[in-house]
């Protein structure tokens, strides 16, 4: 084994594993706030829109940090290592 394609190895499971962090991530995220907003609606269900609204803007928090873990994941796979390069270098 070459060190490129070794390189390239390392590379796509560091992108695996920062896309499968973000993912699991997320959802145990998306998962809790939301489960904490129905046990505060059944406490004070006249407070139900002030709930909804903080808690969509708990979920639209949340959910910016995968998009910022894909495009790092995304920057290491394309930039930082140059996969495809070093793929079309080891298919020759």
């Amino acid at each position: 084994m070459t060190s490129e394609a070794l390189i390239a190895a390392a590379t796509i499971l560091a992108f695996g594993i920062i896309i499968l962090g973000v993912a699991f991530g997320s959802a145990v995220g998306d998962g809790i706030v939301a489960s904490k907003a129905v046990e505060a609606i059944s406490r004070q269900p006249e407070a139900r829109p002030n709930i909804f609204l903080f808690m969509f803007l708990g979920i639209g928090v949340l959910e910016a940090f995968p998009i910022i873990g894909l495009g790092l994941g995304f920057y290491l796979l394309l930039v930082v290592a140059n996969v495809p390069a070093l793929l079309s270098h080891l298919a020759k």
